[in-house]
């Protein structure tokens, strides 16, 4: 079964650096584009950014765009989502979610706090 199991969240301080990883199984990496989606606390879900099955194509929301960097090792079956410049308004929960038409697998999120 299709499994997306994120990790690499923790505490940061404001302007630091954290990088996340989406580990999945069950379902051939290469062929699915993937995506990135938080939820701050009390919010709705925001969509980040999102990364085509070969890689080469990659598109970011305006509100992170510049400080954060999606990628993908097909080889290793993993999502990356680099985060630079850390902001108070970046802390929520990250899901990774597989795209088949929509996002229609999501993993448990992993959680991301920024403070000083």
């Amino acid at each position: 079964q299709v499994q997306l199991v994120e990790s690499g969240g923790g505490s940061v301080q404001p302007g630091g650096s954290l990088r996340l990883s989406c580990a999945a199984s069950g379902f051939t990496f290469s062929s699915h584009a993937m995506s990135w989606v938080r939820q701050a606390p009390g919010k709705g879900l925001e969509w980040v950014s999102s990364i085509s099955g070969p890689g080469g194509s990659i598109v970011y929301a305006d509100s992170v765009k510049g400080r954060f960097t999606i990628s993908r090792d097909n080889a290793k079956n993993t999502l990356y989502l680099e985060i630079d410049a850390l902001k108070p308004e970046d802390r929520a929960v990250y899901y990774c979610s597989r795209w088949d038409g929509g996002l229609d697998y999501w993993g448990k999120g992993t959680l991301v706090t920024v403070s000083s």
